[in-house]
C-alpha cells in the first residue's frame, strides 16, 4: 500500500468513528464540561499550601467556598468539587510523606470538619474521629509521618498518632486556644500558640509550655514557622498584642503587629528580629522552607494600603522588602496593580502566605483579591489569576481597560449576563461592579465608564432601542443570608444607569437613592420601564413612562403588594400588561423572618396587587420564571429558599403553576432553590440553581413528577442564574455567587489545533516528507489523562490542523505519536476554546517541547527519529529492527523507514544509532 493510500484509509476510518461519536453526543443534553470565563480574581483568598512532592502544585482557599488547585504553578486553576471539599479561611491543605494522603478542614454545612484524602485530593472523607465535633480551627500534620496529627477546637488542642482514628486532649485554654503553626522534628514537636510555645519531646505523648523567655505576656504568637539545617532547629514567630489573637483571627488584624522573634531550640530566650522592617509596615504571617534556617519570609499590610512581603537570608538579623508595589517595580501584574483598573489597595493586605516547604525561592501571597507567586526568592513576582499571555510587564504602570482571559481562578459573584449583540456581553457583578467582553466572552475587561457602585444586579437590553439598562447598588450580596436585615440594607444607595454603546459608557437614568435590584421594560410601551427599589419602608416597584428622556426621566412608586415590607426582587411585564413580581426575605431587628415575601401580580398597572403566593413562599422567595414555551404566559416557576427559626424552615424548593399562581405544586424540595431556566429549544429541559447543592438538570420538566439530577461536571456549590446565549443557543452560561461565570455547550463544538512539527529523519532541507501524526490532548494535571485525539497528515512544511470533537474547552498538553519519531509533548499546557483555533509551532524553538526534547536539523527543531518500537527510548532494539528490515530489502510504509523514502536501509539506521548512542528518550510531565 502506498503511504497516501494508507493515510486515506486511516482518515476514512477515523472520520467514520468521529461521526458516530459526535452523533451520540447530540442526544446527551445535560452539560458536564464547563469552562470558567471572566477576568480572574477579585475575591478574598486564603491558605496557600504548596506540595513538598511537586513544586508546581498549590492549593488556595476562598471565603466563597472554593478550594482552588493548580498543578502548573498558577498557569491554570481548577476548583475541588464542592461535594468533596468546601473551602474558607483555614482550609489549609496539609501534605504528608505520602503524596496521596493529605488533610484539610472542610467547611461544608457551616461546620469545620477535619477531612482526609487518600487519593491525592480526588475524594475527601471525614476522619474516623473528630474531637472538635465539627468545630476545628486548625489542623496540622507531620509532613514526614502521615499518622501524626494536631487538631484544635476553639479551646482545646488534640493529638493523634494513628491518622485520626483516635485523638487525645493535650492542651486547653478556656479563653481561646489559637494555634499559630507547628514544626515537626521527629520525636520533637513545636507548636506556636497564643499561650506560648508548646513542646513535646516524646512524639506527642506529653506537651508542655516551653520555659524559653523573651516574649512578654502582653504579646501572643499569631504566626509560627520552623526549619532544621545541620542539626539546628530554628523557629520564628510574629506576635500581636495578646488581646488581638484568638481562634479565627485573620490578616485583616495586621495593625496589631508587635514583633518578630526567633529561637534556636536549646537557647533560653526568644530574640527580637525586627531590623529592616519599615515603620508603617505590619507583618502578620511568617513562613520558611523546612530545611533552610537562614531564609524566611514575612507578609502583612501597610499604612499605604498595599500588601508587604519581607525576606531575610541571615536568620532574621536583617529583613529586606521584596514585594515592590510602587510602579509594580518587580511585579508582573494582571488587571490590579499600580495604575490599573484596581490599585494595590484593592488587595490591601496579606490574607494568606506560604513559602514552599521544599524550595526557599518559591513563595505565594494572597490578599483580598489576588494571588501572586515568586519563584526566584522575591526578585520578581507574577500574578496567577489572568492568562500569562495577558499579564503586564513589571516596572510599569498597569494599563486600564485592557482585556484579559482567566486562569480559572474566578472568585467573585456574577448575577446577570446581557448580550448587546453576538460579540458584546456585559456581566453584572458584586465588588468588581461589572465586566465587559467584546469577543463573545473569551476576554473580559473593565473598559467602561459611568458605573461606579459596588454592584450591578441586573442589566437588560431594550427590545426596541437596543439600549442597555443596569440596576446598581452600593450594597452587595443582596438577599443572601447575611443581607436580609434593615441594618445591612436600608443605608444603601443605588441608581438605574443606561448605555447606548453596548456597555462602554454608562449614564444615570434615575438616582433612586436606594439599592436597585430589578428592571423590566414594558413590551407594550417602549417608553415605560419598571424597577425594583429596596428599602424596608420606602422601597417597592417604581415606574417611568418617559425613559426616552434619559436622565430627565421621571419615576413614581406604585402601591405596595399586600404583606410586603420593601424587599422587591424580580419584576416582569407579561405580554397582556400584567405585572409579575417576587418579593424576597426580610428579617426584623430581632432576626426573625417576617411573612413579607412571595409572588404578586397586578392587572391594573400597579394600582393594586393580588397575592399569588403559595404558603411556602411567605418568607424567602427568590426568582420567578415564566415558561417561554407557554404562549399565554400562564406557566411560572417560583424559586424558594428555606429560612430558619421556625415557620420558614423546610419550605425551600421549586414551585410550579399553570394558572398564573392560583394553584402551585412543589415539584422539587431542595432546601434552597434560587433560579431556573428552560431551554429555548427544548420545552422539557431545565437547569436549576441552588444555594449549596450546585447546579441541577431536568429533561422532563413537564412531567407530573419531573426528575432532577445534579450536574456532576459543575463543581461549584452556588450557581445563581442560567443563560442561553440568544445568538447561539448551543451555549449555556451560568453565573454564580462567588465563582464568576462558567460556559458549557449542549453539543460541544470541535476544538482546532493548527500545529507545525518537524521530524528529524523526514526533514530534507526546507521541506519535509509528508506523513501522518497522531495528536492527543492530555489534561494539564496529574495523571495527565487523555481527553481526545486526532490523526493529521503533515504537509511538506510540517503543518496540519487537528480537529478534536470530544474534548471540552480547557487547558491541555499536546502529546504527539509518530510511526518512528520519539513521543514528544508540548512544553506547557495550552488553553483551548471551543470553536477557536490554537496555533502551536514545535519547530520554532527547542523550548517548545517538554524538557527541550528536540534536535536541530537544517535550522528547524525536530522530534528525534528512531523509536521504532514506540517504547519511548531509542536504543539497540530499534537498531536491530531496522537492520532486520534492511537485510531483507524491505520497502513501503514501514516503521523502520526512518527517512520516509519507502526503503529500509543503512540511511535509516544512522538516525537510530546516533540517538541511541546519546541515550535519547521521551520526556513527559
Amino acid at each position: 500500500m502506498r503511504p497516501s493510500d494508507y493515510f486515506s484509509v486511516k482518515v476514512i476510518l477515523f472520520t467514520a468513528l468521529s461521526v458516530l461519536m459526535f452523533s451520540s453526543k447530540i442526544f446527551t443534553q445535560v452539560i458536564n464540561e464547563w469552562t470558567s470565563k471572566g477576568p480572574g480574581g477579585g475575591g478574598a483568598l486564603f491558605s496557600p499550601s504548596f506540595s513538598p512532592h511537586d513544586p508546581d502544585e498549590l492549593y488556595i482557599a476562598c471565603d466563597m467556598s472554593e478550594l482552588f488547585r493548580t498543578t502548573d504553578l498558577g498557569i491554570t486553576w481548577t476548583e475541588t468539587d464542592f461535594n468533596e471539599m468546601t473551602g474558607n479561611n483555614g482550609a489549609d491543605v496539609r501534605f504528608t510523606n505520602d503524596p496521596q494522603i493529605r488533610y484539610c478542614i472542610n467547611f461544608e454545612g457551616d461546620l469545620r470538619t477535619p477531612h482526609k484524602t487518600t487519593d491525592g485530593g480526588s475524594t475527601w472523607n471525614p476522619l474516623v474521629s473528630d474531637p472538635t465535633s465539627g468545630g476545628a480551627y486548625s489542623f496540622l500534620c507531620d509532613p514526614n509521618n502521615s499518622n501524626i496529627l494536631l487538631v484544635s477546637s476553639y479551646t482545646n488542642l488534640y493529638f493523634s498518632s494513628n491518622g485520626g482514628a483516635t485523638f487525645s486532649l493535650k492542651f486547653s485554654n478556656g479563653s481561646g486556644c489559637y494555634i499559630a503553626g507547628a514544626f515537626f522534628d521527629g520525636a520533637n514537636i513545636f507548636v506556636g500558640t497564643n499561650s506560648g510555645l508548646l513542646t513535646s519531646i516524646n512524639s506527642g505523648l506529653n506537651f508542655s509550655i516551653s520555659s524559653a523567655g523573651g516574649i512578654p505576656g502582653t504579646e501572643a504568637m499569631v504566626s509560627f514557622t520552623g526549619a532544621k539545617q545541620s542539626g539546628t532547629v530554628r523557629l520564628f514567630c510574629v506576635t500581636l498584642g495578646s488581646g488581638d489573637v484568638y481562634p479565627g483571627v485573620t490578616g485583616a488584624d495586621f495593625y496589631g503587629f508587635m514583633n518578630i522573634y526567633s529561637l534556636d531550640t536549646g537557647n533560653p530566650n526568644w530574640v527580637i528580629k525586627n531590623s529592616g522592617i519599615n515603620s508603617g509596615h505590619y507583618p502578620f504571617f511568617i513562613s520558611m522552607s523546612t530545611e533552610n534556617i537562614s531564609t524566611a519570609y514575612t507578609a502583612g499590610g501597610s499604612d499605604a494600603g498595599s500588601p508587604v512581603v519581607y525576606k531575610t537570608t541571615n536568620g532574621g538579623n536583617n529583613w529586606v522588602s521584596v514585594l515592590q508595589t510602587v510602579n509594580n517595580q518587580n511585579v508582573f501584574t494582571g488587571w490590579s496593580g499600580h495604575g490599573g483598573d484596581r490599585g494595590w489597595s484593592y488587595g490591601e493586605y496579606a490574607l494568606g502566605f506560604q513559602c514552599s516547604p521544599s524550595d526557599p525561592d518559591i513563595v505565594a501571597v494572597t490578599d483580598l483579591g489576588f494571588p501572586h507567586i515568586t519563584t526566584d526568592g522575591g526578585v520578581t513576582w507574577r500574578q496567577v489569576y489572568v492568562d500569562p499571555s495577558d499579564q503586564n510587564p513589571m516596572n510599569a504602570s498597569t494599563p486600564t481597560g485592557k482585556y484579559y482571559q482567566t486562569t480559572g481562578l474566578e472568585n467573585t459573584s456574577c448575577w446577570w449576563l446581557t448580550w448587546a449583540d453576538e460579540d458584546n456581553i456585559f456581566g453584572s457583578y458584586s465588588d468588581i461592579r461589572g465586566t465587559r467582553s467584546t469577543d463573545g466572552g473569551n476576554l473580559w475587561s473593565f473598559n467602561y465608564t459611568g458605573h461606579s457602585n459596588n454592584t450591578m444586579y441586573q442589566s437588560v437590553r431594550h427590545p426596541v432601542s437596543g439600549i442597555i439598562y443596569g440596576a446598581t447598588s452600593t450594597v452587595h450580596d443582596m438577599y443572601q443570608s447575611t443581607y436580609l436585615t434593615d441594618a445591612r440594607i436600608n443605608s444603601g444607595q443605588g441608581r438605574i444607569i443606561f448605555s447606548t454603546n453596548k456597555g462602554q459608557t454608562w449614564q444615570t437614568l434615575y438616582n433612586a437613592g436606594r439599592p436597585v435590584i430589578g428592571l423590566a421594560p414594558d413590551p407594550n410601551n417602549a417608553n415605560r420601564m419598571y424597577a425594583s427599589v429596596i428599602h424596608s419602608t420606602l422601597g417597592g416597584i417604581f415606574v417611568s413612562d418617559n425613559i426616552q428622556n434619559g436622565g430627565s426621566s421621571t419615576w413614581t412608586k406604585l402601591s405596595n403588594p399586600p404583606r410586603t415590607e420593601g424587599h422587591p426582587f424580580n419584576i416582569k411585564v407579561l405580554n397582556d400588561g400584567t405585572l409579575l413580581c417576587s418579593y424576597s426575605g426580610r428579617r426584623n431587628p430581632s432576626g426573625v423572618f417576617t411573612a413579607s415575601s412571595g409572588i404578586f401580580i397586578s392587572t391594573n398597572s400597579g394600582a393594586s396587587w393580588i397575592d399569588r403566593s403559595h404558603s411556602g413562599m411567605l418568607y424567602w422567595t427568590k426568582d420567578v420564571i415564566v415558561d417561554p414555551h407557554d404562549l399565554n404566559q400562564n406557566t411560572w416557576y417560583g424559586c424558594v429558599f428555606s429560612g430558619w427559626g421556625g415557620p420558614p424552615n423546610g419550605l425551600g424548593g421549586l414551585y410550579k403553576t399553570t394558572n398564573r399562581g392560583v394553584n402551585w405544586l412543589r415539584i422539587n424540595s431542595l432546601d434552597r432553590v434560587g433560579s431556573c431556566t428552560i431551554s429555548p429549544l427544548n420545552p422539557e429541559e431545565m437547569y436549576m440553581s441552588t444555594e449549596v447543592n450546585g447546579l441541577w438538570y431536568s429533561g422532563n420538566i413537564n412531567s407530573a413528577t419531573p426528575l432532577f439530577t445534579q450536574v456532576s461536571g459543575y463543581r461549584f456549590r452556588q450557581p445563581e442564574r442560567i443563560f442561553y446565549n440568544p445568538h447561539n443557543t448551543n451555549e449555556v452560561w451560568v453565573t454564580s455567587f462567588g465563582n464568576g461565570i462558567k460556559k458549557g455547550y449542549t453539543i460541544p463544538p470541535e476544538i482546532l489545533l493548527n500545529v507545525t512539527a518537524g521530524i528529524e529523519g523526514f526533514r530534507n532541507g526546507p521541506s519535509q516528507v509528508q506523513d501522518t501524526l497522531r495528536i492527543f490532548l492530555r489534561n494539564s494535571f496529574s495523571p495527565y489523562s487523555k481527553a481526545d485525539s486526532s490523526v493529521i497528515f503533515l504537509n511538506t512544511s510540517g503543518n496540519a490542523t487537528a480537529e478534536f470533537i470530544n474534548a471540552a474547552g480547557g487547558n491541555y498538553f499536546i502529546q504527539t505519536l509518530h510511526r518512528n519519531a520519539l513521543e514528544t509533548w508540548s512544553a506547557v499546557s495550552l488553553n483551548f476554546t471551543n470553536e477557536a483555533t490554537v496555533n502551536f509551532d514545535f519547530t520554532s524553538s527547542q523550548t517548545q517541547a517538554y524538557g527541550n526534547n528536540q534536535v536541530l536539523k537544517t535550522g528547524i527543531w525536530c522530534f528525534y527519529s528512531g523509536d521504532i518500537d514506540g517504547d519511548g527510548t531509542i536504543d539497540l532494539t530499534d537498531g536491530s529492527l531496522i537492520d532486520n528490515d534492511a537485510f531483507s530489502f524491505s520497502s513501503g510504509y514501514l516503521p523502520t523507514d526512518v527517512n520516509g523514502d519507502n526503503l529500509t536501509d543503512i540511511a535509516d539506521a544512522v538516525f537510530a544509532d546516533n540517538n541511541s548512542f546519546n541515550f535519547v528518550g521521551k520526556i513527559t510531565p
